[in-house]
C-alpha cells in the first residue's frame, strides 16, 4: 500500500515522496482509517491531492481526506492511541461474500466467558504473553484504554474492540486467539488472566487470522484523528 501511494504522489508532484504511516499492519489486515503524512514543496492544494490520488490509486485504496499540518507533525510518534476491531462470524454457515472480513468459527462461543476475560485487559500491563516474535519494541508494557466485546448480531457477527496507547506485533490477534479458547471452553477466564500475568507466549492461544482485524481509528491530541 505504501509503495502504491508513493508512486501516485510521484506522478502528481514529479518527485519522489516518502509517506510516514501511523504504524505497520500485517499482511491481510484491513485499515478503515489509517493516517500518514508526507513532506513536499508544492502549490497543489489538499483537495487536489485528495481527488488526484484517488484517480490514480486502485479501488481498494481510498484517500478519505488530505490536510495541511504543522511540519513537526509525525503520524506515528504523535498518535495518542489506536483502536482495533476484530470480527468473528460465529455460526455454522460460512459467509460467501464477506469471508475475507471475519474469522469463521462454527461452534457457539461462550460470549459471557469471553466478556469476563476481556475485563482484565484494561489498564497498564506487560503484554509479553501476547507478543509475536520479532516485535520491534523497547519494552512490552502497554496501556489498554478500553477493551470490550459486542453481543452477537442477527447475522452471527461478534466484534472484539480494543483501544490502547500502542500495540505489540500480533498482540491483538494473539489476544483474540486466546479469547476464542475461552469461548470454546478450552480455558477459563481465570486461566486467561493467569496467561496475561505469566508473560509467556507459549501459554497463550493461536494467532487469530489476519483477515478479521481492522484498524478502526488513530487518535491524536488535541484534534487530529483519522475518523473524519
Amino acid at each position: 500500500v505504501q509503495g502504491t501511494i508513493e508512486a501516485a504522489l510521484k506522478t502528481m508532484t514529479g518527485r519522489p515522496v516518502t509517506i510516514i504511516g501511523s504504524g505497520r499492519t500485517d499482511a491481510g489486515v484491513h485499515a478503515l482509517n489509517q493516517v500518514a503524512n508526507f513532506f513536499v514543496d508544492t502549490k497543489l492544494t489538499s483537495d487536489i491531492f485528495t481527488v488526484g490520488l484517488n484517480s490514480l490509486l486502485p479501488g481498494d485504496i481510498v484517500i478519505k481526506d488530505c490536510a495541511s499540518v504543522d511540519e513537526t507533525f509525525h503520524a506515528r510518534y504523535d498518535a495518542w492511541s489506536k483502536v482495533y476491531d476484530y470480527r468473528i462470524l460465529n455460526r455454522s454457515i460460512p459467509a460467501a461474500l464477506f469471508r475475507q472480513y471475519a474469522w469463521h468459527i462454527r461452534k457457539d462461543l461462550d460470549l459471557e466467558g469471553i466478556r469476563t476475560s476481556v475485563l482484565c485487559l484494561n489498564g497498564r500491563h506487560d503484554f509479553s504473553a501476547f507478543e509475536g516474535a520479532g516485535s520491534p519494541r523497547s519494552h512490552s508494557v502497554r496501556t489498554v484504554i478500553d477493551a470490550s466485546l459486542t453481543g452477537k448480531n442477527m447475522h452471527g457477527y461478534v466484534a472484539f474492540s480494543i483501544e490502547a496507547d500502542g500495540f505489540l506485533r500480533h498482540m491483538v490477534r494473539n489476544i483474540v486467539g486466546t479469547l476464542v479458547d475461552v469461548g470454546l471452553g478450552k480455558i477459563t477466564p481465570e486461566v486467561f488472566e493467569d496467561i496475561l500475568k505469566s508473560k509467556d507466549r507459549k501459554q497463550a492461544g493461536i494467532t487469530a487470522p489476519a483477515h478479521g482485524l481492522f484498524l478502526r481509528e488513530v487518535k491524536y491530541v488535541p484534534c487530529h484523528t483519522s475518523d473524519r
